[in-house]
């Protein structure tokens, strides 16, 4: 790995997807939770709670972003398909990781 901050690679887009290729993308969205839980499953406080680079997020906000940016894209996506201009509202990834229920 090159880059801490990418552990798996920067993000690459895929272009003119198959309808094969987008069901397999929906299928690894859909088992996402399942495997997140599986992943921490077993680990105890000091663990979780172990940052997964020097200066990156704990554990336990990686498992609490992950939800949380998939929420808001969900959101985005229901907003721009029913509003005549939608605006698209950031929020700070940062402080989301650092809140309470993280």
């Amino acid at each position: 790995m090159s880059d801490p901050r990418y552990p798996v690679g920067k993000y690459v887009a895929e272009e003119n997807l198959s309808d094969a290729r987008r069901s397999e993308l929906i299928s690894q969205i859909a088992e996402a939770p399942a495997k997140l839980r599986a992943a921490v499953k077993g680990l105890d406080e000091k663990q979780i709670d172990t940052p997964y680079r020097d200066g990156g997020w704990t554990v336990r906000q990686v498992a609490h972003h992950l939800p949380d940016s998939h929420m808001n894209a969900f959101v985005r996506f229901k907003l721009a398909l029913t509003e005549d201009c939608p605006t698209i509202k950031p929020y700070s990834e940062k402080l989301w990781a650092d809140l309470a229920d993280t």
